[in-house]
């Protein structure tokens, strides 16, 4: 019920929509689940950054599958390696694997986002200084 809840938050279409929907839902889960909706109170700003982004680039931050294909390749090459004599060797290796990665994906010309799409982007001072969970903890 309230995975289901909370995917509704994340398809409402603007702003005002989905901090509505997340007020909605943290209220709602008072009673029945008073730690989830307190939790959610205080991860409001750390769950819903996305919606600093242009709205094209929302679907795209909800995704984590280029990071897991990248963390996959990493735990490939260190399984093949085994052991390693130090720390600064296992750096160099995902060092070297993080610049390929990277240099492919200069050559194939692929982009997550647009220079366009990311010129809309707010720039930190612009937005709003709530504390962050993060930030709280400290």
């Amino acid at each position: 019920m309230v995975t289901a809840a909370l995917r509704s938050v994340f398809a409402q279409e603007k702003v005002s929509e989905i901090e509505a929907r997340w007020d909605d839902l943290a209220s709602s889960l008072v009673e029945r689940f008073s730690k989830a909706a307190e939790l959610m109170l205080h991860a409001r700003e750390d769950v819903l950054a996305f919606r600093h982004f242009p709205p094209q680039h929302w679907k795209k931050t909800w995704s984590t599958n280029l990071l897991e294909r990248l963390n996959e390749e990493i735990k490939r090459r260190t399984r093949v390696v085994g052991i390693f004599p130090n720390d600064a060797s296992i750096t160099r290796l995902v060092g070297a694997v993080l610049l390929e990665q990277d240099e492919q994906w200069q050559l194939e010309g692929r982009r997550m986002f647009s220079a366009e799409s990311m010129a809309a982007i707010p720039m930190l001072e612009e937005l709003s200084t709530q504390p962050s969970l993060q930030e709280a903890a400290v």
